[in-house]
């Protein structure tokens, strides 16, 4: 629907196409939630609003933090209220970000519209209504739905298990609605979520039960049965399960989800951590939903470290909105790839850039090659500051140019894995991406960092433009 005011057409908020998004304008703001849960500092969770305008002269810094009013939130993934699935409903405007606090369960509302570089908190939902019309708590993934309706993925019940997870329903005044999946189509896990409405499908990922993700990672939980293998496949608007694919060994912990962004396109991936591989789903002729993998990044073979085998760790990945490219993230090895999927069957690396990881130079870990010769990864300095932690939440801008990277997990495994990341705090970089061949360059004019914050070092997780971007926004 477009709306026809005076001699112009108003529609919603967000772009007609990927395509058309590509074209809009270039980011100037990011938005980034910043954790000191978990840390030893008892200070609430901020967003912090970051100047990503190189004409700024305040480029690279932080510019504003809004602080949450409780401690012990776990800020983590975002969304928004409105996005390109609502394009066609020229009411509806992109104006509140959707934070989920992942471990106290709350979801706060922020007003962005008022003064962009300093939002102001809205509204908070608080974990005990969450709970009391629902049952659901560790909210995680949001999307807002055509409907004007707002989409929570929650991993577990208020104990951490996780047969009490499911999907909350906020309404357009984000008071709680209800559960979106029909009673008894609960998936056994929950994390991430993607809906390809053309196809009347939604697609949902399964990380593991709290009870077990909140205390760090320990191998012995996934023999147990507490971290999940599987996608769930829903009928879409319905919440009907549909189908249930099981990963098998290769795809253990399956964690980010997309379709292509092409709305017409029946495929899409989702990036399975501990085993490393990029397993692309699909349609088949039946009508039924498939998977293979599309992707595997080989373990290496470590010294000095708690197993002789170190995978990389996918944690996040994202497709670029012409679904040219697709980039992903080793967390524990520390690269950031780039690969072409023009074929989606055969993606092809075309880009690689190391910005952090347990085996850099200098770090006591040493991978070792086929030929039994000690390696690690050479990674730069930026601005005097040596990279820490490994890359972890990625966001590509409109035209596919420039990739954004934090280096927070959640604050367990932080803690674990990067201590030093607890200690010192996050830092955010910027990437310049090569759209024609490919190819991935550290930008050094570009540096935030996090741990020089006034409450003390905090970690830095997803990021949100305010006017949108390749995680958020959905065609219908």
């Amino acid at each position: 629907m477009v709306e026809e005011v005076g001699s112009c057409k108003r529609t919603g908020p967000g772009y007609g196409t990927p395509l058309e998004a590509m074209s809009g304008p270039k980011e100037a703001l990011i938005y980034v939630p910043c954790v000191y849960n978990g840390t030893g500092r008892e200070k609430p969770d901020f967003l912090a609003t970051v100047d990503v305008d190189p004409n700024s002269p305040t480029y690279s810094k932080v510019i504003h933090r809004l602080s949450m009013p409780y401690v012990g939130d776990e800020l983590h993934h975002s969304g928004w209220n409105a996005c390109s699935s609502c394009h066609g409903d020229p009411p509806a405007d992109r104006r509140f970000l959707i934070l989920p606090s992942l471990v106290s369960g709350r979801v706060y509302v922020i007003d962005t519209q008022k003064n962009p570089k300093a939002p102001s908190l809205h509204k908070v939902v608080q974990p005990e209504d969450i709970v009391k019309n629902t049952g659901l708590a560790y909210p995680h993934t949001s999307h807002c739905l055509a409907s004007g309706d707002i989409m929570i993925s929650c991993l577990g019940d208020k104990d951490g298990n996780a047969k009490g997870n499911g999907f909350l329903l906020l309404d357009s005044e984000f008071n709680v609605k209800g559960r979106w999946e029909k009673p008894g189509h609960s998936p056994m896990f929950g994390y991430d979520f993607w809906y390809q409405p053309r196809h009347k499908t939604m697609i949902s990922s399964s990380w593991g039960a709290p009870v077990a993700f909140t205390k760090g990672f320990d191998l012995q939980h996934v023999a147990d049965g507490l971290y999940g293998r599987h996608l769930h496949v829903y009928s879409w608007p319905d919440g009907e399960l549909k189908q249930t694919l099981d990963l098998g060994d290769t795809g253990l912990l399956p964690l980010e989800t997309r379709f292509l962004h092409d709305p017409s396109k029946d495929t899409g991936y989702v990036g399975c951590a501990l085993t490393s591989n990029m397993v692309r789903f699909f349609k088949t002729e039946d009508g039924s939903w498939s998977h293979e993998v599309a992707i595997s990044v080989k373990p290496l073979k470590v010294q000095n470290w708690i197993l002789p085998e170190m995978p990389g760790l996918i944690t996040d990945f994202l497709i670029s909105l012409d679904d040219r490219f697709l980039y992903f993230v080793n967390w524990l090895h520390g690269d950031v790839r780039q690969y072409n999927i023009e074929d989606p069957k055969n993606p092809v690396l075309v880009g690689q850039v190391w910005v952090g990881g347990m085996i850099q130079k200098g770090s006591p870990v040493v991978a070792m090659t086929e030929d039994g010769k000690a390696w690690q990864s050479d990674v730069p300095e930026i601005q005097g500051h040596r990279l820490r932690g490994g890359p972890q939440m990625i966001q590509l801008s409109l035209d596919g140019k420039r990739l954004y990277v934090t280096n927070s997990l959640f604050s367990a495994w932080d803690r674990q894995f990067y201590p030093e990341l607890v200690e010192k705090g996050s830092h955010m970089l910027q990437i310049d991406v090569n759209t024609d061949k490919g190819g991935l360059k550290t930008n050094p004019n570009f540096f935030v960092d996090f741990g020089a914050e006034p409450d003390g070092p905090s970690l830095a997780h997803e990021m949100r433009y305010p006017g949108g971007d390749c995680t958020s926004d959905i065609w219908t």
